[in-house]
């Protein structure tokens, strides 16, 4: 899953991660409120998050995530 609340970014580390042919990308987000809900649903293995982010930042938000999914990596 990637979160960074720069489109363009989430675009652009989607793509680089999807060429490898290693990763699949299950899921965006643009904020930490939404980073936490999509995660709960989706449970991916691995976020890639920025910290600086409105609503919530991602240090917070992969707190959150961490706690309630101890298998996904942040």
């Amino acid at each position: 899953m990637v979160v960074d609340d720069h489109e363009i970014m989430r675009d652009g580390l989607r793509e680089v991660l999807q060429r490898t042919g290693d990763y699949e990308v299950c899921g965006q987000a643009g904020d930490g409120v939404s980073a936490v809900n999509i995660a709960l649903e989706l449970k991916p293995d691995v976020i890639i998050m920025d910290v600086m982010m409105p609503l919530k930042n991602g240090i917070d938000a992969c707190r959150e995530i961490t706690e309630m999914l101890p298998d996904t990596r942040c």
